[in-house]
């Protein structure tokens, strides 16, 4: 493992997000196993909330699919996210991710196009479509 893995890895376990995502993957069903990268897969995740196709808690990467789903670029656009986690002294990323959400939302009607943790993870990894702003389009619909 590289060492920026390992001290992510550390980072994200003292700043308890990366407990929360395990935890968060027991409660909703998942089995939690290693990955690549230092992080663990959670597959089988059943609760509905968060709609996504995969969702990272610390450097813990959950996802309602089965083994194998978790790879390429998906994989390395959750791995970004896991390093956001240690940048954002852990816990405080979820209420800052729901305020890029909410602003994200309403500068382009989609919660992922402008916001700002998923651009930096890069929005093609992610799956996620470039949408322009409402204020380009000329209409605050």
């Amino acid at each position: 493992m590289h060492r920026r893995h390992r001290a992510r890895q550390v980072i994200n376990y003292v700043n308890l997000s990366t407990p929360l995502g395990v935890v968060i993957a027991l409660v909703g069903g998942a089995t939690v196993r290693r990955g690549e990268y230092g992080l663990l897969y959670a597959h089988g995740y059943r609760l509905r909330f968060p709609v996504a196709g995969a969702f990272t808690v610390g450097n813990v990467v959950l996802t309602a699919y089965p083994e194998g789903h978790l790879t390429g670029a998906l994989l390395r656009h959750e791995s970004r996210h896991a390093t956001q986690y240690a940048f954002c002294v852990g816990l405080p990323m979820l209420p800052l991710y729901g305020l890029a959400v909410v602003l994200s939302w309403a500068l382009s009607g989609h919660p992922a196009a402008w916001n700002v943790f998923e651009r930096l993870a890069d929005l093609d990894d992610g799956g996620y479509p470039r949408h322009p702003s409402r204020w380009r389009r000329g209409t605050l619909e």
